[in-house]
């Protein structure tokens, strides 16, 4: 069954009466090509509705609406991102394991290109621990990693997240960079939004906020 008008019309023809009508007969069929018209309307409508349903057939702001469903706030489309590129993001959160420290550091990895600090103070291995000795255990011994453990923050952790490294525009060079001198490029004013893979800090504590174990606190800082 399709939606073409011709192939409606014939389908209303093969209900009718055997010899009421002529093969050859105009009227009947203008008559019955204004009813095939808005049933093809209709059956195109259905067909775009039921590919909205799903992910990978979903299109324009139906598949922002499948993201906000999914995942609220935390996961918009990016300036310029094609339907093909964020039903791809969509199905990359919806399948990513969630929940551990590793699957942070994954998460974020993945989004920007660089892999975050985790830091835990109830955790020995980010702050080390008295009594033990540096040769043997890698050098977790007390004050030789940098940071103060406390068990007063139980559930909680801090997470530098970086910036992906800029692609830059091509052609393009940046202000007092030595490759825009007389010959070596060109220096011009130029919206962000044209330079590639730009991701918003939005995106990253987006990111952090779909990954972290439920009860848990995160506090980030967003560096380049």
């Amino acid at each position: 069954m399709t939606g073409d008008q011709a192939d409606i019309i014939g389908r209303i023809k093969s209900t009718l009466p055997v010899g009421w009508f002529p093969d050859d007969s105009p009227m009947l069929d203008s008559l019955l090509g204004g009813v095939a018209q808005a049933w093809s309307w209709i059956y195109d409508w259905i067909s775009y509705v039921g590919q909205q349903t799903r992910i990978t057939t979903a299109a324009g702001v139906w598949l922002d609406l499948a993201a906000v469903d999914y995942f609220g706030a935390d996961l918009p489309r990016r300036p310029h991102e094609t339907d093909e590129h964020f039903s791809k993001r969509i199905h990359r959160n919806l399948l990513r394991k969630r929940g551990t420290r590793c699957d942070v550091i994954s998460a974020l990895t993945d989004l920007t290109g660089r892999s975050p600090d985790v830091f835990e103070p109830a955790r020995c291995s980010d702050t080390g621990a008295y009594g033990i000795d540096p040769a043997s255990s890698g050098g977790l011994s007390y004050n030789a990693v940098g940071g103060w453990g406390s068990l007063a923050l139980p559930f909680q952790c801090f997470i530098t997240a970086y910036r992906p490294v800029p692609s830059g525009i091509a052609f393009v060079s940046g202000w007092c960079c030595y490759a825009g001198g007389y010959g070596g490029g060109v220096i011009q004013y130029v919206d962000l939004a044209l330079m590639e893979d730009q991701i918003s800090d939005m995106e990253i504590y987006g990111a952090i906020s779909l990954t972290l174990p439920v009860a848990t606190i995160g506090w980030t800082r967003i560096a380049s």
